[in-house]
């Protein structure tokens, strides 16, 4: 998937205004009739939610707008050129020399990124009482030119974010008419995949991140490429497969790399979810949501700490509260629990 290009773009240049004298039978001195040249078509970026990837864009690099004619003679004026409208997905941002200048969320959201030139005036224009016969039109402008970026990042109710194999793209392709690919091997999913789900009645599109790992947001492994895909998601499903010698721990990894890449990523509401809960028995379970209970209230007493030294008992509150994990156990392959995890999306969302 290609989630980042740099292309050029150029407007397209005004017609010349035309020199031309009106020369008929019975008005022999009929005196000048040029026309002025059509305006330049402009390129105009237009969101779209049935695209998905800036593909398009980056086996072509250059884009032109239609040029505007020449005018004519009778003072007719030459054709405009036609706008030259790129359709990009919902989500793509227009950068230029670093500087974001355009975010286009909403669907059939429209920009216009170069305006073509205006045409020139025909020799009609500049006859006067002193110069009756002016021999000279005006040239047409030429249309705007840029070298721009475009930026995907996609936009998502639910980001699943886990390690390689925590059973994200499963999840995904139980859920949703999403074909991710599923191996038994790390990093299958090589690219974000997204999955619309109807869930009691409400369609929740999930975003399928590529696996993390220790690093990522420092560009190991797939590296932080896809971590700003997470920015656009409104809340996270964290994956811990039941199968890891350490789930705690890859949750700590998990939110290390969302917090070093973005810390806004942490601000974000999440859910803690076990994935592959069929292959443990209730015993294993039972540990692993210790173990999570453990590490809640070992981040309870620090925020509550804190609280009492700032005396804001606000902060207190709300850090106790968001210390709080209650995983939830369940299984893509057999549907075990699904329901459960669905109301907790769905409450989160609404």
């Amino acid at each position: 998937m290609t989630d980042e290009v740099t292309i050029k773009i150029k407007a397209g240049r005004g017609g010349d205004g035309a020199v031309s004298f009106l020369r008929e039978k019975f008005r022999p001195n009929g005196g000048p009739d040029g026309g002025d040249g059509g305006n330049g078509g402009s390129i105009i970026f237009q969101a779209d939610n049935n695209v998905n990837t800036l593909t398009f864009f980056d086996s072509r690099k250059h884009f032109e707008a239609e040029d505007g004619q020449p005018g004519l003679g009778k003072k007719m004026a030459g054709k405009n050129g036609e706008d030259l409208i790129l359709i990009v997905p919902q989500g793509t941002t227009i950068s230029e020399n670093g500087r974001v200048i355009v975010d286009l969320l909403e669907k059939g959201a429209e920009f216009v990124a170069t305006r073509g030139g205006n045409g020139g005036w025909g020799n009609s224009h500049f006859a006067s009482s002193i110069k009756q016969a002016p021999e000279w039109s005006k040239k047409g402008l030429s249309g705007e030119e840029k070298e721009i970026k475009l930026d995907l990042k996609l936009i998502a109710d639910i980001g699943l974010v886990g390690l390689p194999n925590a059973g994200k793209s499963t999840l995904l392709a139980r859920i949703s008419n999403a074909k991710p690919k599923i191996a038994d091997y790390p990093f299958t999913t090589l690219e974000p995949n997204l999955g619309v789900a109807n869930i009691f009645g409400r369609e929740t599109v999930f975003a399928d991140i590529p696996g993390l790992i220790e690093g990522a947001s420092k560009g190991k492994g797939l590296g932080d490429k896809f971590l700003r895909h997470i920015e656009r998601t409104r809340e996270l499903l964290m994956l811990i497969s039941a199968e890891s010698e350490n789930p705690v721990g890859d949750y700590q990894t998990l939110i290390k790399e969302l917090g070093d890449f973005s810390p806004k990523l942490l601000k974000k509401r999440r859910i803690v979810a076990i994935s592959k809960s069929d292959i443990v028995d209730d015993k294993t379970q039972r540990k692993i949501a210790r173990d999570f209970g453990k590490y809640s209230s070992s981040i309870s007493t620090d925020s509550i700490q804190a609280s009492e030294k700032s005396k804001s008992s606000r902060t207190k509150s709300s850090n106790n509260k968001l210390a709080k994990i209650s995983p939830i156990f369940f299984s893509a392959a057999t549907g075990e629990n699904l329901d459960e995890l669905f109301s907790e999306i769905i409450k989160f969302l609404k």
